[in-house]
């Protein structure tokens, strides 16, 4: 079989598999009488296909994304649009969580700081005090 025939196989056991997997019964008639318009042999319209084998997807994305396809498929202007918005939109909410994070941790750091220079201060002050009483101390005994 010739690469393009495989791909063309590839992709309606794509559909069949996504008309499964979708609820939206099973569309064996169209796709099979695709299938075997396109290779001519009644028997892969049985699903008896000798060089290809329809496998299960066996992806974890959550539902609602879509992996992106091969560089080799064919694509229309429209498809490559939605691709390329669904990708600036994934990147998009990315970023606004990788910025929710930066400013919590940023609010963080801040309160730390503050709390470390209010700590500091305390000491300061107690230090200054105990200054201050030594030297009272020391200049009474100097008299």
């Amino acid at each position: 079989m010739s690469v393009l025939l495989l791909v063309i196989l590839h992709m309606l056991a794509s559909l069949e598999q996504f008309m499964l997997s979708s609820g939206r019964g099973t569309g064996e008639s169209c796709v099979q009488k695709l299938i075997m318009a396109v290779t001519g042999d009644e028997t892969a319209a049985t699903g008896d296909m000798p060089a290809y084998q329809i496998r299960t997807p066996t992806s974890t994305l959550p539902q609602g994304v879509v992996m992106a396809a091969s560089p080799g498929t064919l694509h229309s202007p429209q498809q490559l649009a939605e691709e390329a918005t669904r990708k600036r939109e994934l990147r998009l909410m990315k970023n606004r969580e990788a910025a929710r994070e930066c400013r919590r941790k940023k609010k963080e750091y801040v309160k730390c700081l503050e709390n470390r220079v209010a700590v500091l201060e305390n000491q300061n002050k107690t230090l200054i005090e105990e200054l201050k009483a030594l030297k009272d101390l020391y200049c009474h005994k100097a008299e």
